[in-house]
Order: structure tokens, then C-alpha cells, then sequence
């Protein structure tokens, strides 16, 4: 088979892939195709002490990405833009750029008990790197509710 590149904005092969999704999937299969490309796939490894996620970002810089904790949920997002206005007369007019420019984000429940100096995060080589702890949560004592007793 014979693979095309796509020339003027028309991709051939991932529109004959998005007719074969169809037919044999009934729908648009959102891990193929251009889709693929959205994900942030992702490593989970449990420890003794803790979990150890590793998030494949390719081509994100340290200050492109985020990390926010609230209500218990770790929120990860990397965010990138294309600049328009790069010209450079020896490389020639860009007619085709398969860059990614956009953003991602994922969610992961890590508990209410954790606070964000608890997370360790290091980006490298594409990979982000995040230890998270174990953390037990604190029983609640159930409150005695008594009824007053008169006379």
C-alpha cells in the first residue's frame, strides 16, 4: 500500500481511515487517526509508599505545562502554540506543519488528604514524572448525638 502525504489540506489516508473506522466500527474510533495525537498516555505504578505516574508530553517545555490540585483531583495541563509569524527565506513558504499546537489535559483522583507540596513533579525527555504519596485518611470519630433527658 501506498502512503500519500496529504498536499493543499486534503489528507487522503486519514479520510480513507476515518470511511474504514465507519464501516467496520460504526463510529469514529477516537484512539486512532487524528485523535491519537490528544492523548496524554499514561504510566501508573503503585509502591509501598505511594504511586508513580509517568506522562508521555513530547515536544512540551517545563513552563507549557501545569499542575493544580483541587477537591482531591490532580489536574494536568500542557498547552502549546505554533508562532505564525516565523518566516525564514532559506527554508521556503510551510505549506504542511504536523506540529501539535493546542492543549491537553487530564484528571487523576488522588485524595482529599494530599496538599500540593506532597507531589513531586520532574519533566525530562518528554516524560513527566510525578510521585505521589500514600496518604491515609483520617478516621472521623462518629459524634454521639444524644437526646436530653428532662425531669
Amino acid at each position: 500500500m501506498l502512503y500519500m502525504p496529504a498536499i493543499f489540506g486534503e489528507d487522503l489516508m486519514d479520510e480513507w481511515m476515518k470511511d474504514m473506522d465507519q464501516e467496520f466500527f460504526g463510529k469514529r474510533n477516537p484512539l486512532y487517526g487524528h485523535h491519537a495525537k490528544d492523548l496524554m498516555k499514561t504510566d501508573v505504578r503503585e509502591h509501598e509508599d505511594g504511586y508513580e505516574l509517568d506522562i508521555e508530553l513530547p515536544g512540551f517545555h517545563k513552563d507549557e505545562v501545569q499542575l493544580t490540585l483541587e477537591n482531591g483531583y490532580l489536574n494536568i495541563t500542557a498547552a502549546k502554540g505554533l508562532d505564525k509569524d516565523e518566516t525564514d527565506k532559506k527554508s521556503g513558504k510551510v505549506i504542511r506543519q504536523e506540529r501539535y499546537a493546542g492543549s491537553l489535559s487530564r484528571s487523576f483522583y488522588v485524595g482529599e488528604e494530599l496538599t500540593e507540596e506532597d507531589i513531586k513533579a520532574k519533566l525530562e525527555h518528554g516524560v513527566l514524572s510525578l510521585q505521589i504519596p500514600k496518604k491515609e485518611k483520617k478516621p472521623q470519630l462518629p459524634e454521639k448525638k444524644t437526646i436530653a433527658i428532662e425531669g
